[in-house]
């Protein structure tokens, strides 16, 4: 089989429903969270957030605390943010599966 330059996601993502903010510059949403793993999460915004791919924003939820990551793709009111390597995002997800998580379920919207 040849390798398709197909990317594979590194860690197991997790269906929830955590709400909160996404930052961009000085501009902040309201978002929801709808699947996370220690790499990064896809989040819907609730109104439109005027950043390209590559762009440095922030994920702000009670749960999680501050998230940092890169917008990785974008569509139909979702993104996808890869977190910072370097950050403490892995602990804070590890944390937050540890003492909040409850299963959910996909629901389809729209």
């Amino acid at each position: 089989m040849h390798n398709l330059n197909i990317i594979s996601r590194k860690a197991e993502r997790k269906y929830c429903r955590i709400f909160g903010k996404v930052r961009y510059l000085n501009n902040e949403v309201d978002a929801r969270i709808l699947n996370l793993s220690t790499t990064g999460a896809a989040v819907e915004i609730r109104t439109p957030l005027y950043a390209a791919s590559g762009s440095r924003v922030q994920i702000l939820a009670e749960d999680l605390g501050t998230l940092h990551g890169i917008i990785r793709w974008s569509h139909n009111g979702r993104l996808g943010i890869q977190f910072d390597p370097n950050s403490n995002a892995r602990a804070q997800v590890a944390s937050y599966f540890r003492f909040f998580h409850k299963d959910v379920k996909p629901v389809l919207t729209r």
